[in-house]
């Protein structure tokens, strides 16, 4: 098997990306986001958390390059800057799930 050289700094880059993504809550927004864009609110809603903890967590992805926003009237929309990490995010989740609703067929 022939192996593609990579730098050291793109693999930091790459982990500095896999340690956002290793909070629960940002990981959780990013999920939602991956359905759709919304505001802070929402996102606060869909999360189970406060609108001050969403939006400390949405700072942090932003500087990172993961969301962006627009905004809507009043409002400010979040949604996903990168397409393919929305399929990162699934696959990872999706295949996590698989175990489990075949664990639950088994069951039934």
């Amino acid at each position: 098997m022939h192996e593609t050289p990579v730098s050291a700094e793109l693999l930091q880059q790459a982990a500095g990306r896999f340690g956002l993504l290793a909070s629960t809550m940002r990981l959780h927004i990013l999920w939602v986001l991956a359905n759709g864009e919304t505001d802070v609110g929402g996102l606060a809603d869909a999360v189970g958390g406060s609108v001050q903890a969403v939006s400390q967590q949405l700072a942090k992805l932003k500087l990172a390059g993961l969301v962006r926003s627009h905004r809507e009237g009043r409002r400010v929309v979040y949604l996903v800057a990168d397409p393919q990490l929305v399929a990162l995010v699934k696959l990872a989740i999706e295949q996590l799930a698989e175990p489990s609703q075949e664990r639950q067929r088994g069951l039934g």
